[in-house]
């Protein structure tokens, strides 16, 4: 598989060059400074932490992405075993031990790009993110709908969201903009695969499939860590639109999803879902053609099975949709006591994006507000900022004098360790480098050879519809790159464009 490194574009006649905003010119806008190549990230990335910073701050007080939503109430009740194996050797995260427990939580689905009154019918990534409200704090598990993403550094996130987002000039979405950034992003053809396909707009929320994409970690009690990744089934079987569909339901109700899980909670057909996770040793793993921390790929089902730990049911629909479902703030560095984070570069961009976000976007008191808030006691010496409630810690029975740490006079302690500290050993130069094993092209391949031939006429038409305006020169590199990921998918867009298909050598087009 080749394993060329993203392409970037010549710089264009009279184009300026890229700085920050302090004027300092950026020699590489595409990754950020890590330990090696795999990471994890560094703190001192300055133009990464300004350049999503901003980002974070583009709109108030509408979600920046994932502005179109709709949410539920529910609960969680584990298995008790994973598969029906023991859990307890992969991790004592305390609300997967027992079974039958029942951990409450709230559920937000989304569309990503466009505002909040949208149509739920545009062809977008789907939000799924759950907050569970357990007894060691809340954990909040953010994901999408599809199992990859576009990008495998947090560098490219604001721009590969400006690139899908409408035109700062005419306000319109436009797929030239998209595919101009798309055909010099190879990382992005395994999503775009998935996008562009029925999958790319799912017949309601409830009938959505949902994934934490990223690879986190497990950790038990012995500090050992595995790799993990969540998955969300749902009970109600999968269903996705194609483009005829999705528009003649729109010219009818652009709040179909919103109208079918608040109409379904209600009458009593509760909806529900089984969460299923793949785990794999913690390491680099060359035995594989991609890296396993790379969130552009899936883990092979075949190598890795879903094994089940616990379901989902979704049981109340919120009373006020602007202190629940619109307040709800999650981040992706929100877990509890036998998680913890991967090295992968995405999800260390995110953690600290997601929370960022939400101190601007709702407040730095967001996390008392009731939807946001643990259900277990809370004691920290942070205080005051706006719309400050209520203090933390003394009405735990705190000292209110007492805002700092250590202390003798009755104030917040630190608490004991549940188990052994995972500890991992990281070493190596720190660099600002891709990782090693890309391979853009081999799971996209996979996809598509995987589709139903209703999905793929689906996917080849809906690309050409949209690869239609754009310039020559962008045509002919997507072309390019489809038939890397697969001869007949590249042979297909061509002549759907009208097109000559290229012909590659053994070499590019393996």
């Amino acid at each position: 598989m080749s394993n060329s490194h993203d392409e970037t574009a010549p710089p264009a006649n009279g184009a300026p060059t890229l700085t920050t905003r302090q004027g300092h010119p950026v020699p590489d806008n595409q990754s950020n400074r890590t330990v090696g190549d795999r990471g994890p990230t560094v703190l001192e990335n300055y133009h990464f932490l300004e350049k999503i910073s901003h980002f974070d701050r583009e709109r108030i007080p509408e979600r920046v992405v994932h502005a179109r939503g709709a949410g539920a109430h529910g609960f969680f009740e584990a298995y008790g075993s994973i598969g029906g194996d023991p859990i307890a050797p992969l991790t004592r995260a305390k609300l997967f031990q027992t079974k039958g427990a029942q951990t409450p939580l709230f559920v937000r689905f989304s569309s990503v790009i466009h505002g909040g009154h949208s149509p739920e019918t545009l062809r977008d990534p789907r939000g799924f993110s759950v907050k569970f409200y357990t007894e060691d704090g809340n954990w909040d598990l953010v994901g999408n709908n599809l199992q990859v993403f576009f990008i495998r550094d947090a560098m490219k996130f604001p721009d590969v969201v400006h690139a899908f987002k409408p035109d700062p000039v005419t306000n319109r979405q436009d797929s030239t903009r998209i595919f101009d950034f798309v055909h010099l992003s190879p990382s992005a053809m395994h999503m775009i695969t998935w996008l562009f396909s029925p999958w790319g707009i799912p017949a309601s929320y409830r009938e959505m499939r949902g994934s934490g994409v990223h690879a986190y970690k497990w950790v038990n009690a012995n500090g050992k860590a595995v790799l993990v990744k969540y998955h969300w089934i749902p009970k109600q079987a999968q269903r996705n639109l194609t483009q005829a569909q999705a528009e003649a339901i729109q010219g009818k109700n652009f709040n179909h999803a919103t109208q079918d899980l608040f109409d379904a909670i209600a009458r009593g057909d509760h909806p529900e879902w089984e969460l299923q996770v793949q785990v794999m040793e913690d390491g680099e793993h060359p035995e594989l053609d991609f890296d396993p921390l790379d969130a552009t790929k899936i883990w092979p089902p075949e190598q890795f099975p879903l094994r089940p730990v616990g379901r989902m049911v979704l049981d109340r629909n919120p009373t006020n949709y602007f202190a629940e479902v619109e307040q709800v703030a999650f981040g992706t560095g929100v877990m509890v006591d036998g998680m913890d984070f991967s090295d992968d570069k995405l999800l260390q961009g995110r953690t600290f994006s997601y929370s960022d976000t939400q101190r601007y976007r709702v407040g730095p008191n967001y996390l008392q507000l009731p939807i946001n808030r643990p259900r277990n006691e809370v004691a920290t010496n942070q205080r005051d900022g706006q719309m400050t409630y209520n203090v933390d810690g003394v009405e735990a029975g705190g000292n209110p004098h007492v805002n700092y740490e250590p202390t003798a006079r009755g104030g917040p302690h630190e608490a004991k360790p549940a188990g052994v500290p995972h500890t991992p050993h990281v070493s190596g130069n720190v660099v600002r480098q891709p990782i090693s094993r890309l391979n853009d092209y081999g799971q996209a391949g996979d996809r598509y050879r995987a589709f139903e031939t209703w999905e793929r006429v689906e996917l080849i038409a809906n690309l050409v519809d949209q690869l239609g305006p754009c310039r020559r020169d962008i045509q002919d590199r997507m072309i390019e790159h489809f038939t890397r990921c697969d001869r007949d998918y590249g042979r297909r867009v061509a002549e759907g464009l009208g097109l000559p298909v290229p012909v590659l050598t053994a070499a590019a087009a393996d």
